[in-house]
């Protein structure tokens, strides 16, 4: 039997089969020889499979389920299908540099590199960056780091990192194995920082490679501000929180994030911010009705999560202290998070 390949890349798709075919062209591009695509169709109603059976990479496997089964189940579809050493995701709305790859998998060089993050560039006006590695603020709300900036070049030297994001990262084979693959009940959006998260209590590291450049056209899925991912970015939060916060800062939680909100409202009032974009696009009822929805839903999913947390244990390397400074290591600043959309 043939040797697998090193890298298996797994990109995830519902409709936007314009954007898949520039994504599949730019893996096309790779300077990276060893290296297979798995297609994982969520029900797609256009003509995305036609499209990526056209684009002529002849290592291309295709799974086609008959329904929108999220980012989360999806990957982890893409990622039982690899037998590769590295599993390397790239969001369908993103298109990669001829070096990606390589760049990649020469940042995970080290055994312990367990998730390797890219240097991601807004698209529509790629030397506005998107984001670089991730951070955290005390109440779950995550940002990728450098988000909104000009890169002049002031992430240009790799370093370690919270986790990558999950729009176009790699990650080690043995790491998945041994902490599992994305939550399922995420379903889409802070699955990336939950799985990120394990791995590093785990104690894996992250880094950042700022040569694996990919450009990403943002929102590209669900819209920017629609309530379906608002909903799943606020109940997400929590859900990171429940499962993954040290217990020590949970009574900190309501207090950062009545923070937030007050800083985020005063912000929409300037004009600034995702606050002040949501709020041209959906009324205050609206967004309130989908914070309480959100918030019931998390609270109902709380025994779940709990469960999961207590089954982490056998993995966890980290001590709760060690976590506690991790997330405190990389964290956003309130005028950061809320001054800028992301």
């Amino acid at each position: 039997m043939p040797s697998p390949p090193r890298v298996t890349v797994v990109v995830v798709n519902w409709n936007r089969s314009e954007l898949l075919a520039a994504c599949l062209a730019s893996l096309k591009e790779q300077e990276f020889a060893d290296f297979e695509v798995v297609l994982v169709d969520n029900g797609s109603s256009d003509d995305s499979l036609e499209t990526a059976r056209n684009a002529g990479i002849p290592s291309l496997k295709i799974i086609s389920n008959d329904e929108n089964r999220g980012f989360c189940e999806a990957n982890n579809q893409g990622i039982a299908a690899s037998d590769a050493e590295f599993v390397v995701l790239l969001n369908n709305d993103a298109e990669a540099d001829p070096s990606w790859l390589q760049e990649l998998v020469g940042a995970a060089e080290r055994p312990s590199v367990g998730m390797v993050a890219s240097k991601i560039l807004v698209w529509e006006t790629p030397e506005t960056i998107d984001k670089v590695g991730h951070l955290i603020y005390p109440d779950g709300q995550n940002r990728g780091r450098g988000h909104g900036e000009t890169d002049k070049g002031q992430y240009d030297d790799s370093e370690d990192t919270l986790w990558p994001d999950g729009c176009a990262a790699l990650y080690r084979r043995s790491m998945l194995e041994e902490i599992g693959g994305f939550d399922d009940d995420f379903f889409a959006y802070a699955d990336d920082a939950e799985l990120g998260l394990r791995g590093r209590a785990a104690g894996w590291e992250a880094v950042y490679a700022p040569g694996a450049v990919v450009r990403h056209h943002r929102g590209a899925t669900l819209g920017r501000y629609s309530t379906d991912r608002l909903f799943l970015i606020e109940r997400n939060r929590l859900w990171l929180v429940f499962k993954h916060f040290p217990w020590r800062m949970w009574p900190g939680v309501p207090f950062f994030y009545l923070r937030r909100l007050l800083a985020s409202a005063r912000a929409a009032g300037q004009g600034v911010g995702d606050a002040a974009l949501a709020k041209a696009e959906l009324s205050t009822p609206r967004l309130i009705q989908c914070l309480i929805r959100a918030h019931v839903a998390a609270l109902m999913g709380l025994p779940k999560m709990l469960a999961k947390r207590r089954r982490l244990r056998r993995s966890r390397r980290l001590s709760a202290s060690e976590i506690a400074a991790l997330l405190k290591r990389h964290r956003i600043s309130l005028e950061e998070l809320v001054t800028r959309s992301g």
